[in-house]
C-alpha cells in the first residue's frame, strides 16, 4: 500500500488503526499454490489463529483456502464465515474431551495429539475419522518461542511412542485418515524441514487408509529489507517430487495440506498510531504513541520486530528514538531505532502487522481495542468498529453494596 493511502486511512477512521491489504493475502496464497502446483491436490487451510476478523476468513474462502483451527470457537467464526465443515481441521492442545466431541459432531476434522484422548476418543467413535499429530522432534523453526516439534515440546504424540499409538488404534479399531506435524514458524533451514517430512513419510506407512498429510508451516516472512526467508519455491520443487514419490509407494494419491498463518497475512498488515509525546531524557529520546502492548504486544511477549516508518515525514532526517506505549510498565515497541524525525501528531506505521498482532489485543489498562479495516480493490473497508467504554463494561455485573445484605 502506498503512503497516502495509509494516511488518509487514519484520517477516515482514526488511530491506532490496522489495516490490511487484501492484494497482498491473495498474491502470498498464490505464491504458495504455484510453488506446489505439481502435486495432484494441495489443501492451503488458513489458520484461523494468526488474524481470525470474519472477513479475512471469507477473503480467503474466495480463494478456495480450508481453515486450521485451534478452538471450537475459531470453528464457529469459520462456519459463520461460509466454510462447509468438511474444509476445517481441527488441532486442539490440552483442551477437554467435551470440546473435542463438541467440533467432531459439527463434521470437523480431528486433529489428535495426545495419546490419552486418542484412547477415548477412538473407544467411544471408532468410525469418525481423526488425523493424528506426531512430534517429529525436529526443531525447523529458527524461533524457541514459536518451535513446537522439539523433543521437550507439549504439542504432539511423539514418535517414539508409535508401538503405543498403533496398539491404541488397532484396539479400537479407529478410523486414521490423515498424518500431522508442525516443527514451528521461522523455518530457516529447508533441509531441516524435509527431513522432518521423512519422518511424517515413514509414520504414513503405518496406516493404509490414509486421505491426505499435512505438513503444517511455519514459513519465515521478511520483516525488514533483505531480511532471510524460507525459499517456498524451492521447498515447493523438493516437496513436492518428494510427495509424489511417496504417493507411488503408498499406492494412490494423497492430498498435501499446509496450514499458513503468518506467510498469508503478516505482510498484508499495517498498525497505525498517533504520536502524542516526543519527551528528550539525558540519554534517550522517546516517541510515545497512543497505544501500547495492549494493541501489539509481540516485541514485549517473545522480542519481534517490526520496521516503523513515520509516515507523515517519510522524506525526514532521520534521528535515534525509542518508540514506546501508554501502558504503566515497560512497552517499548523499538530502541534506539533509526526513524524519520518525529514530532507530536505524526502518525507511525508499523509494517507486518496482520499475524499475531490484532488476535493477541486486550483490554489491559481498561482500554479499548482498535478499529480493522481492510483495503480491498482499491477502498478501505470497516471491518472491525472501534470498541467503546461500553464495550468494556457491558458483560461485568456490578454489585450494588448499598442494598448488600451487611456481614457482622
Amino acid at each position: 500500500m502506498e503512503t497516502n493511502q495509509l494516511l488518509e486511512l487514519s484520517e477516515q477512521f482514526g488511530s491506532p488503526l490496522y489495516v490490511y491489504d487484501a492484494e497482498k493475502i491473495q498474491s502470498q496464497y498464490h505464491r504458495l499454490e504455484k510453488a506446489f502446483s505439481k502435486v495432484s491436490t494441495l489443501r492451503i487451510n488458513y489458520a484461523v489463529k494468526a488474524l481470525s476478523n470474519i472477513s479475512v476468513l471469507k477473503l480467503l474462502k474466495q480463494l478456495g483456502s480450508g481453515l486450521d483451527t485451534v478452538s471450537i470457537q475459531e470453528v464457529q467464526l469459520g462456519l459463520m464465515a461460509g466454510y462447509l465443515p468438511e474444509k476445517i481441521i481441527y488441532t486442539p492442545n490440552g483442551v477437554s474431551m467435551e470440546e473435542i466431541e463438541e467440533v467432531a459432531a459439527l463434521g470437523v476434522q480431528i486433529n489428535i495429539d495426545n495419546l490419552s484422548i486418542l484412547e477415548q476418543f477412538g473407544a467411544k467413535h471408532p468410525t469418525t475419522p481423526v488425523c493424528i499429530r506426531i512430534n517429529p522432534h525436529v526443531m525447523a523453526g529458527g524461533n524457541s518461542n514459536i518451535s513446537v516439534g522439539h523433543i521437550d515440546s507439549k504439542f504432539g504424540i511423539s514418535i517414539h511412542q508409535m508401538p503405543h499409538l498403533l496398539r491404541i488404534v488397532e484396539n479400537t479399531g479407529m478410523h486414521i485418515n490423515g498424518i500431522h506435524m508442525h516443527t514451528g514458524s521461522d523455518i530457516l533451514d529447508i533441509e531441516v524441514f524435509l527431513y522432518a517430512a521423512e519422518i511424517l513419510f515413514d509414520t504414513a506407512l503405518h496406516f493404509k487408509d490414509l486421505e491426505f498429510l499435512d505438513f503444517g508451516s511455519g514459513f519465515k516472512v521478511p520483516y525488514k529489507k533483505d531480511d532471510i526467508q524460507t525459499n517456498v519455491e524451492e521447498l515447493g520443487k523438493k516437496l513436492s517430487k518428494r510427495f509424489n514419490s511417496f504417493c507411488n509407494e503408498y499406492g494412490r494419491d494423497l492430498t498435501l495440506c499446509f496450514e499458513p498463518g503468518k506467510f498469508l497475512v503478516s505482510e498484508a498488515g499495517y498498525f497505525l498510531a498517533k504520536v502524542n509525546v516526543v519527551k528528550q531524557t539525558t540519554s534517550t529520546v522517546f516517541a510515545s504513541i497512543d497505544s501500547g502492548f495492549n494493541h501489539l504486544i509481540r516485541p514485549m511477549l517473545y522480542g519481534s520486530y517490526h520496521h516503523i516508518e513515520n509516515i507523515s515525514n517519510i522524506k525526514g532526517k532521520e534521528r535515534f528514538y525509542s518508540v514506546v506505549g501508554y501502558i504503566c510498565e515497560t512497552d517499548t515497541f523499538a530502541g534506539n531505532r533509526r526513524i524519520p524525525e518525529i514530532t507530536e501528531g505524526d502518525i507511525l506505521c508499523f509494517r507486518n502487522a496482520g499475524a499475531y498482532c490484532f488476535s493477541m489485543a486486550s483490554n489491559y489498562n481498561s482500554r479499548t481495542r482498535p478499529a480493522e479495516v481492510l483495503w480491498y480493490e482499491g477502498k478501505g473497508h470497516l471491518i472491525r468498529e472501534r470498541e467503546t467504554f461500553d464495550d468494556i463494561i457491558r458483560k461485568q455485573v456490578v454489585m450494588d453494596f448499598d442494598t448488600a445484605p451487611v456481614t457482622v
